[in-house]
């Protein structure tokens, strides 16, 4: 960061993506391999080129960047947001949002993109299908609990939604198949090591390594916990604000689902997970908050565990 000497903004939409330098000097680019070349031509050595992560639309883009030697930062687009709206701005369009984050990115510091290789991509592919095909079953269930509650289910409908049902849980067996023999493939002996873990599932753990990249995307453990979204926040001002400290929420949803559910089997085969579960329940706390402290508990163990390189161990794992 200390080279960056030029900072360039980036909007991005389906088609196009603008740019504005710290100077002002505005363009529009096609979001595709021409337009990339474009941009590079428009840019100057010692650039940092900031986007939002938009979906998919970001992607390539920083991706071909990336590939290209050029300092890229993919930053969270709720971040930026608050930052117009702290500069009470009144003007919304393609160009100012690309300004914004210009001036987002001299103002703050933001994290550098570190770019995914075709394992690492294929991975993520993999589970955001996933995610699509697990919403897509529970809709399904959903209308045939709904279809047999009325008493009188049409044939035709219910055979139809059972169909439909096996489809998709042949599809996402095919997908956790396909994970698990690419994450076998790069990272076989992390994914051992996570699962020695007690209370860690072997789903849980392809899914911390893929979204982690083998947690090399984070110095440390609070960052992971703050990543997954169960970090608490606080509302307190004055004599009369006194909120209930709950979790941040601003995190990956389905990682902290996931560590839930591991929650529960680590109280009972996990020793320190069930220390601390005991010690925050005998505090009068209720017994989902010291769910979440056990959560994070195994988010610790296992980035220790993946830097440290070795399996769990009991004594080593208590504190």
């Amino acid at each position: 960061m200390d080279k960056i000497k030029y900072y360039y903004g980036v909007d991005i939409s389906k088609s196009f993506f603008d740019v504005v330098d710290q100077t002002g000097k505005h363009d529009q680019f096609s979001n595709d391999v021409k337009g990339f070349k474009c941009l590079l031509k428009f840019i100057k050595e010692d650039s940092l080129v900031i986007m939002e992560a938009t979906g998919y639309h970001h992607y390539r883009l920083a991706q071909y960047l990336y590939e290209k030697g050029i300092t890229v930062s993919v930053v969270n687009p709720l971040s930026v947001k608050r930052f117009i709206q702290m500069k009470l701005s009144k003007i919304k369009t393609d160009k100012s949002d690309a300004k914004a984050i210009c001036e987002y990115a001299q103002a703050t510091q933001v994290s550098l993109y570190n770019g995914r290789n075709a394992v690492q991509a294929e991975c993520l592919q993999l589970l955001s299908l996933q995610g699509l095909y697990l919403k897509q079953r529970t809709a399904v269930k959903n209308k045939l609990h709904g279809e047999k509650a009325l008493g009188t289910p049409s044939k035709t409908v219910s055979r139809s939604l059972v169909r439909m049902l096996k489809q998709l849980e042949k599809e996402l067996a095919q997908i956790d198949n396909k994970l698990e023999s690419l994450v076998r493939k790069i990272q076989v002996e992390q994914l051992g090591q996570l699962t020695s873990i007690p209370g860690m599932g072997k789903k849980t753990a392809m899914f911390l390594i893929v979204l982690t990249d083998g947690f090399t995307n984070f110095e440390n453990a609070r960052q992971l916990c703050c990543y997954s979204g169960l970090t608490p926040t606080i509302r307190q001002s004055g004599s009369s604000v006194r909120g209930r400290s709950r979790i941040s929420k601003v995190g990956n949803r389905k990682l902290r689902n996931l560590l839930f559910m591991c929650s529960f089997t680590a109280c009972k085969t996990n020793k320190a997970c069930r220390e601390i579960y005991e010690r925050i329940v005998e505090k009068g706390k209720s017994k989902k908050l010291a769910l979440i402290a056990v959560c994070n508990k195994l988010l610790k163990q296992a980035f220790a565990i993946a830097k440290s390189g070795t399996y769990y161990q009991e004594f080593f794992c208590r504190n």
